[in-house]
């Protein structure tokens, strides 16, 4: 396995987000939920409909995992909202991550195309994959100051030090550069 990076540039994100919002609405909510959830992209191919809309078709609070619940913040609400727009749902037990073959989810490897041909596509040079937006995710979690040990948690690590090694922060940069007055 290839080893991928976060995204650590907001632009680099924001141009992410418009080339995939232009290839499907699947491939922009696949991107916008592992960016703002941090989940491993099997829990996110595996998620159904009834787990992420409520019988009313609006979007859940929290995603209700088995290892814990996943707070769903406004940006991954909004693209769900845009999703369902897109496409109605009648079944809600089926994928939400629906593969255009039948009625299973997209593949690790369809996942792992797509993010890869948007990376492209922007002209991102490094190696990005599905990990990548488990990464992003926590980099970014770090940056605007949430916990190391939250992160860690998150990410079933054993230690800090994995954690932030893991989402690209090398010692120098072991403080948040954010500068809270309370």
């Amino acid at each position: 396995m290839e080893y991928v990076k976060p995204i650590k540039e907001l632009e680099v994100i924001f141009l992410m987000k418009r080339e995939l919002k232009q290839q499907s609405s699947r491939n922009y909510l696949l991107f916008v939920m592992g960016i703002n959830t941090g989940l491993r992209i099997s829990e996110i191919l595996a998620l159904s409909i009834k787990d992420v809309y409520q019988s009313n078709g609006e979007p859940v609070d929290f995603l209700k995992l088995k290892r814990e619940d996943v707070y769903l913040n406004a940006q991954v609400r909004r693209a769900l909202r845009w999703f369902v727009k897109k496409h109605p749902f009648s079944n809600p037990e089926s994928y939400l991550f629906l593969s255009s073959r039948g009625e299973t989810a997209i593949s690790r490897q369809q996942a792992y195309r797509i993010i890869n041909q948007a990376a492209e596509n922007v002209g991102l040079a490094e190696k990005i994959g599905p990990h990548t937006l488990r990464k992003t995710f926590g980099y970014h979690a770090y940056k605007m100051g949430i916990a190391v040990s939250l992160i860690q948690r998150r990410f079933c690590h054993h230690t800090p030090a994995e954690t932030l090694r893991y989402i690209g922060i090398n010692k120098e940069q072991v403080k948040p550069q954010l500068d809270i007055n309370l």
